[in-house]
């Protein structure tokens, strides 16, 4: 006998019982949910949807831990679905553009993605945007996503096709970091494995049992005088992780300045108040897809290019003395 009230087509309620207790919260729907269509990762969006209650109380987390006793309730009603991205006239800085694919440099604060927060006003409501008015039939298709705070380079597709054929591709990419600390040595090569926090699937954390990660960084300049403390570095990604800078400079003892989530506790502080208020209030992780190369997939030309840092964060190495190479 199921503990679950069923419709034709979804699963609404159950009641959490003894093999519920203590245990994870899309743990227990995925197994009073089986027959259903559920995924842990379905259960996982509906949850950051908001379309998860326990008790009547919206569910913050997927590893939320339930009781005995627990009603849960799960909107998983089909129709509910995510909807196709609107196309919006917004504006985009696009620094090359072909029949196969375009490069556009992200502000910072956009987020790449429409998600359940974030519907519209989006790098691919833009580029949506940008395709319908030049009626040229193309979709776009992200190759790479960037976080909503980390501006910089980004490559679209035009087809799913040449989405195919780039993400199999070799590519340089690297991102200028601006961090707490001094690294040492001034360059070297950060492998650690990273995988999903498992109180927060949102998060990620270096982890043994996670998957490989390598990050190639060196050191461009360092702030000296009254502004010690912070050093720019040239970050080379050699494989692609969520979060896989953030996380294996937080890990080094090295955080980004302003980075919101993972945060490591530091005692340095700049000598000069005025740039130690600049840096500590910096309102986005200090991250920039500067350079991006890689061979085109149908011509086979090296494609080779470079976005300067965005105002916010030209403002601040400027005032720390820090230059970025031509």
């Amino acid at each position: 006998m199921r503990s679950a009230t069923e419709t034709a087509a979804t699963l609404t309620t159950f009641v959490a019982d003894r093999g519920d207790d203590a245990h994870r919260l899309d743990r227990a729907v995925l197994r009073h949910g089986l027959g259903h269509g559920l995924s842990r990762s379905r259960i996982q969006r509906l949850v950051a949807e908001g379309r998860v209650t326990i008790n009547g109380r919206r569910a913050t987390r997927p590893a939320q831990r339930l009781q005995a006793g627990d009603q849960v309730a799960v909107d998983c009603d089909p129709a509910r679905q995510r909807q196709r991205p609107a196309a919006e006239s917004l504006p985009l800085v696009v620094l090359h553009e072909d029949d196969d694919l375009l490069v556009v440099d992200k502000p910072p604060g956009q987020v790449a993605h429409p998600s359940y927060r974030n519907s519209s006003g989006t790098l691919l409501n833009a580029l949506l945007g940008r395709a319908a008015a030049v009626g040229a039939g193309w979709e776009p298709h992200l190759v790479q996503r960037l976080d909503k705070g980390t501006s910089g380079l980004l490559l679209v597709a035009k087809s799913r096709g040449v989405q195919s054929a780039l993400q199999k591709a070799a590519f340089v990419k690297e991102y200028l970091a601006l961090v707490w600390g001094r690294p040492a040595p001034a360059a070297g090569r950060i492998d650690t494995p990273l995988g999903r926090d498992p109180l927060d699937r949102r998060r990620v954390m270096a982890s043994t049992e996670g998957a490989g990660a390598l990050t190639d960084y060196r050191t461009l300049a360092r702030t000296r005088g009254r502004a010690t403390g912070l050093s720019l570095l040239c970050c080379r990604l050699v494989t692609g992780r969520t979060h896989q800078l953030r996380v294996h400079l937080a890990d080094r003892g090295w955080p980004l300045v302003g980075e919101p989530i993972y945060k490591v506790q530091t005692r340095l502080r700049l000598a000069d108040p005025r740039l130690h208020r600049a840096a500590t209030s910096f309102e986005r992780q200090a991250l920039h897809a500067w350079r991006l190369s890689f061979t085109h997939p149908r011509t086979g030309a090296d494609i080779r290019l470079h976005a300067d840092p965005p105002e916010d964060l030209r403002r601040l190495l400027d005032a720390l003395g820090l230059r970025t190479p031509a």
